[in-house]
């Protein structure tokens, strides 16, 4: 016999290649037998709001069992489940274009259905973030329903006020640099009395204008004189009619005194702040959706006191600092540029009034033109006519 020498270098290169493929065969063996557990087969199953089968017999309670596939009918489905639940691994499952085909499946499968409610909740979320002042101007009346010597609202019927505004509503549109003007009814729902007491509008009588503003697309802005009363108090008051989407909420702190027409009244900017925290979490408690303005007015230094504190980033609430005050266009441009300056308020309104011929009354003479108004610094966005 001869004696043939090992060659160990050839025996070396095939005990590693051997022991590669090994590896790698136990490899796919495991991801196989990990992958394809009856848990991780439940896994492939869809939870949805749309099928018959509970998920109780799977771990599931509460939820339901999408059946349904591109690649294969229900009962196809299910009897995979079935042997993945009750039973060894079917041979085939051992091929990978088994397993591809379900991976297919699974991956064609929503992985959630929302129900009706989430889906109104989604939109609703949607909606509040939408600016009202997206792409509109605001035009509004201004004035008490039962009386013609408090502003324009008053001297005339709802339709006959729609017309006259819509007739406004155009002039502004002609020189808005393309945005639509949305109109408003601007009510004194709240005024002053001697001593400073509080007369409300009765709710009959504003519903009057909220239903037509409904049905008209046409906003309505509640506005209260505060008096003797406290501003949080008397914000308060209004937010129950928050639950009609076209109502928004105005303060007036000229009129926060018990001696109305002598003394000039005042807010501080951490009552603002207040005003519109309080105003935010009754839309978010409540889930009303939208935005909703709060306006406040402002012709004198005194009447906000701290205005530098005031924010203007509530995510619901969009405040609008609102010059008020009568005379001649250059104590008007003087008045807003002063308003102006408080830029941590960046959105404006403007008020002009009209001459009535009221003895006593104060008005604008002349009254600015819609292109005048534009070309305050910066432009308001809100504008009202008493």
């Amino acid at each position: 016999m001869v004696d043939v020498p090992l060659d160990f270098t050839y025996i070396r290169r095939k005990t590693n290649m051997f022991r590669k493929n090994f590896i790698k065969l136990f490899a796919v063996f495991l991801f196989i037998a990990v992958s394809l557990t009856p848990a991780a087969a439940q896994q492939m199953l869809v939870f949805s709001g749309t099928d018959t089968q509970t998920a109780e017999s799977v771990g599931a309670p509460g939820q339901t069992i999408s059946m349904q596939s591109t690649s294969g009918s229900p009962a196809e489905i299910k009897s995979v489940y079935s042997i993945f639940k009750n039973g060894p691994l079917f041979p085939s499952m051992l091929f990978t274009e088994t397993i591809f085909d379900l991976r297919r499946a699974e991956s064609s499968l929503p992985y959630w259905v929302n129900t009706k409610e989430e889906f109104n909740r989604a939109k609703q979320y949607a909606a509040g973030q939408i600016s009202i002042l997206m792409n509109n101007d605001i035009l509004a009346f201004y004035g008490h329903p039962h009386s013609p010597n408090m502003g324009i609202l008053g001297r005339y019927n709802l339709t006959e006020l729609d017309a006259k505004m819509s007739e406004v509503a155009a002039e502004y549109e002609a020189v808005s640099g393309g945005r639509k003007i949305m109109k408003a009814f601007y009510l004194i729902y709240g005024t002053v009395w001697p001593e400073g007491e509080i007369g409300f509008l009765n709710h009959n009588s504003v519903m009057r204008y909220i239903n037509y503003g409904l049905e008209n697309d046409m906003l309505v802005i509640l506005d209260h004189q505060i008096g003797r009363f406290d501003p949080i108090d008397s914000l308060k008051k209004m937010l129950p009619y928050l639950r009609y989407p076209n109502v928004h909420l105005a303060l007036d702190p000229e009129w926060r005194t018990a001696k109305p027409m002598v003394d000039f009244g005042f807010v501080t900017g951490d009552e603002i702040n207040k005003a519109q925290q309080i105003m935010e979490n009754y839309l978010i408690e409540n889930d009303i959706p939208g935005e909703r303005m709060l306006l406040f007015h402002q012709f004198n230094y005194m009447m906000i006191k701290n205005r530098g504190v005031i924010k203007s980033d509530f995510s619901r609430v969009r405040l609008i600092h609102c010059m008020d005050g009568i005379g001649d266009p250059e104590m008007k441009r003087s008045s807003y540029e002063y308003n102006a300056q408080a830029d941590n308020i960046p959105v404006k309104g403007f008020k002009l009034f009209y001459n009535f011929k009221i003895p006593g009354a104060g008005f604008d003479n002349p009254i600015m033109t819609p292109k005048e108004v534009y070309e305050l610094e910066p432009r308001p966005y809100v504008i009202m006519y008493q």
